[in-house]
């Protein structure tokens, strides 16, 4: 009788699935196929593989070995049947617009986004004859009511950047799918260690690979994680024809190379996180602390049922608004004043003037945070310097 495989954990396949080096002479590590073209025994096998008629490689824009183990890897993580890596979080993220819309469509998408994909929306994508329509989807019933028959799409981040607000994904899929619509959650801030969307009813994931997947602040990469159909759609289309959005063999290399230690990174992010997020909130000079793990957060029974740990990224407002902000963002010695999230060293930023800015003021008041937030990605450094370092520059600012 022939044994069942046992299902293998979380950690091991992000090490192991997709690659045998038995069949790659022995190498432990994925080699990187710097090629950015492929040559075939007959003009009939090049024929067969444009066509689609034939598997195998043709053009690095549209496949690399060393991509497709990256691909065949983080789609199982977050449980899809494919996925295409892109040169960067926004490449995904156009190449599955671009692939699915078409002049007269709507989409829905939260009231608060990461800022570029704000701007996309709200600013540029209309050109196209494309309706764009923000809605609070915290509350279900909100998109309820708004979604209709024009609708195609309804786009979210859960937790939002960069007030920390969350989406019932398994309410939204249900909402969108009862309308004909689909459904795409960008799970960056998450990562599949904490939660996966698709086995939420989400139709599409993309990430901006940048961040935690690589986790070293030394690649830029996104990616889309679907069915099969929709992935060879936005390959074969959205990245080979439209948006040209590939990544690197080296970049993917990376990125496989950050996924062996995924596991243990996040867990780092969550814990410190989380004890940070309660030392804030007992500062005299923080008015609030914007993190899911906290009794405070409005959606903490929401966390708790959709991600496994609360993350890694903590939004705090000074009793002092942007002034306060500022110095305390002067002040600190350890954390880093820098953009971009998910790497080992603590990062701090001004959303209202950096990664948010194309939002105008009364559309961040409109959107859910204001001038004097503070974004924080908490980093793996001992919880203990990170503390000391926030306090002494909190106590600076009174």
């Amino acid at each position: 009788m022939q044994k069942t495989p046992f299902a293998r954990g979380f950690a091991t396949r992000s090490i192991h699935q997709g690659y045998d080096p038995l069949a790659y002479h022995g190498a432990l590590n994925p080699p990187v196929f710097l090629t950015s073209t492929y040559a075939f025994d007959k003009a009939e096998i090049g024929s067969q593989r444009f066509a689609g008629a034939a598997d195998g490689y043709i053009y690095s824009r549209v496949g690399n070995p060393t991509v497709s183990i990256l691909e065949t890897r983080l789609a199982d993580l977050e449980g899809g049947e494919a996925a295409l890596a892109t040169s960067s979080g926004m490449g995904a993220l156009t190449t599955v617009l671009w692939t699915l819309l078409r002049a007269g469509d709507e989409v829905i998408a939260d009231r608060t986004l990461y800022g570029c994909t704000f701007s996309l929306l709200r600013h540029h994508i209309q050109r196209f004859g494309l309706t764009v329509r923000f809605v609070d989807l915290a509350d279900p019933a909100n998109l309820a009511r708004e979604i209709n028959s024009r609708t195609r799409l309804v786009v979210t981040e859960t937790p939002s950047n960069p007030n920390m607000r969350l989406v019932d994904i398994a309410a939204a899929a249900e909402i969108a799918r009862g309308a004909g619509a689909l459904l795409l959650v960008d799970n960056t801030y998450c990562t599949p260690y904490l939660q996966r969307p698709l086995e939420r009813g989400a139709d599409i994931v993309i990430h901006s690979a940048t961040k935690y997947l690589g986790g070293h602040g030394d690649l830029l990469a996104g990616a889309v994680i679907a069915s099969k159909d929709f992935i060879d759609q936005f390959r074969l289309v959205g990245v080979k024809e439209l948006t040209g959005a590939c990544i690197s063999a080296f970049d993917a290399f990376l990125i496989l190379r950050g996924l062996k230690t995924l596991a243990l990174r996040m867990d780092r992010h969550c814990a410190n996180a989380l004890q940070l997020a309660r030392e804030l909130e007992r500062h005299a000079c923080v008015a609030r602390v914007y993190y899911p793990g906290l009794d405070s957060h409005p959606q903490k029974a929401l966390a708790d049922r959709q991600m496994s740990q609360h993350g890694g990224m903590i939004a705090l407002e000074l009793k002092g608004g942007l002034d306060a902000g500022r110095k305390f963002m002067d002040a600190v010695t350890l954390a880093t004043r820098a953009v971009s999230l998910g790497d080992a060293e603590t990062l701090v930023q001004h959303p209202a003037s950096m990664t948010h800015a194309t939002y105008a003021p009364e559309e961040r008041a409109a959107h859910g945070f204001t001038d004097g937030l503070i974004r924080v990605s908490v980093g793996l450094e001992d919880y203990d310097d990170i503390r000391d370092d926030f306090v002494a520059a909190l106590d600076s600012v009174r």
